[in-house]
């Protein structure tokens, strides 16, 4: 067995928490109330419970493939389960997942910032100002806000970011709960019900829709090994008890806002529970200042998702290159002016980013960490039918089997912000 190279990093464990819960905590909390309603409380939690242990369990996969070959590169792990292949196949997937999820972000702030600072200006009928132009505040929020913070070297300088981006989303979740003691539902249930669960085809119907919504939740598996590389004093355990306490305490606000947003309106909860609170108030100062600060909460996330598809960028073009400045800096400036790009001039793309990161997710989250296992972890020390490895291959094997159902490629929104669709549909 090989033993791990020494890193120097320099990141605290609070530090990493943050960076970590940052990458975990997508704009997908806003719909999972809307999953809540069709499921009921007891399966969402259970479909929430089986997803986080999941999640958990694949990136304990992640760790110990990494410890064995001493490689902390998910693209490297790749090369060393399946040669070339393998590398491009997790660089490739890494690059179309965070390129996705990184323009839907900003399609956000082109779409949503505009009506925030509209509704607090109380602007009813625009005359074309430039400061509720969508494409110049998305340019202006990438040159002012994004790029100073993917130049950073290390990934570990962001967990102040991190963590007031966590804040946000803490402001968030506190907003909710105040309000469902602060609002009488007004919707009547009847003439616009939504959803009928009075058979077992719509049960599998709304749990196939939910499924996809909560294992987009909890993906983090590509920040994973850059933010360990960085931990200060890196083990394995270490670095398990970061992941561990990260998806706990998502885990825990995910549970809490999906929970008090549908007994706030029940069935009548919209896929984007703000959308709900605007039917009731659109000039609600409370719900105004909760948008803006989920739309700083999914600012502050864009750098930590871009590391790792520089990095992927970099294993895949410049695999013995050391770090140089210029390259650091011309692949981020490259990076943000493609997706810029990409928002501005073809919003619909997203849709095709949508389906690719639909496949791809799967793939980082279950598929590649369960056959990197398989693959690296010699048979002498666990053999092909041990239970761990009999286990993963279950894993990996119903990860790929989940994606087809009744003969037709199951779709769903994963992550859905304001009405707009983020990392777009799963297959």
């Amino acid at each position: 067995m090989r033993s791990p190279p020494s890193f120097e990093g320099k990141t605290s464990f609070g530090m990493s928490v943050f960076n970590l819960g940052n990458a975990i905590m997508g704009s997908g909390i806003l719909g999972l109330s809307y999953a809540m309603a069709n499921t009921g409380v007891v399966l969402f939690l259970v479909l929430l419970t089986v997803v986080a242990v999941l999640s958990s369990y694949s990136i304990h996969l992640l760790l110990k493939s990494s410890g064995i070959v001493g490689i902390r590169a998910y693209e490297q792990l790749g090369q060393r389960a399946f040669g070339t292949p393998g590398k491009m196949a997790a660089g490739i997937a890494i690059t179309l997942q965070n390129i996705g999820a990184m323009s839907s972000y900003l399609y956000i702030v082109k779409y949503e910032f505009p009506l925030v600072i509209q509704a607090f200006l109380g602007v009813d009928n625009p005359s074309g100002e430039w400061y509720l132009n969508g494409n110049y505040l998305v340019i202006m929020v990438s040159i002012s806000v994004i790029l100073p913070l993917a130049l950073m070297k290390q990934l570990g300088y962001l967990g102040y970011t991190s963590g007031f981006s966590l804040t946000c989303m803490v402001f968030f979740l506190i907003s909710v709960i105040y309000k469902k003691f602060h609002t009488l539902c007004p919707f009547r249930v009847g003439a616009g019900a939504t959803v009928s669960m009075g058979t077992s085809q719509s049960i599998v119907f709304q749990t196939a829709y939910t499924i996809p919504i909560l294992a987009f939740a909890f993906v983090c598996h590509p920040e994973v090994l850059p933010i360990y590389t960085e931990l200060k004093n890196p083990t394995k355990q270490r670095m398990q008890h970061v992941s561990n306490i990260s998806i706990v305490v998502m885990y825990t606000m995910y549970f809490l806002a999906a929970l008090f947003g549908y007994l706030t309106f029940y069935g009548e909860v919209e896929s984007e529970l703000l959308h709900t609170y605007s039917r009731l108030d659109p000039y609600d100062t409370l719900i105004l200042c909760v948008r803006l600060a989920v739309l700083t909460a999914v600012t502050l996330t864009v750098p930590i998702v871009l590391f790792p598809v520089r990095r992927a960028i970099q294993q895949l073009f410049f695999p013995n290159k050391t770090f140089y400045w210029p390259r650091h800096i011309a692949i981020a400036v490259t990076l943000l002016t493609l997706i810029n790009m990409l928002v501005i001039f073809a919003p619909n793309i997203l849709g095709i980013f949508g389906i690719i990161g639909a496949t791809s997710a799967p793939c980082l989250i279950f598929i590649f960490p369960a056959v990197f296992y398989i693959r690296i972890v010699p048979e002498e020390e666990e053999p092909m039918r041990s239970t761990p490895k009999i286990l993963v291959s279950d894993v990996s094997y119903s990860s790929v089997q989940n994606k087809w159902r009744g003969g037709s490629w199951v779709t769903g929104v994963s992550d859905n912000f304001m009405g707009c669709p983020l990392t777009l549909p799963i297959i």
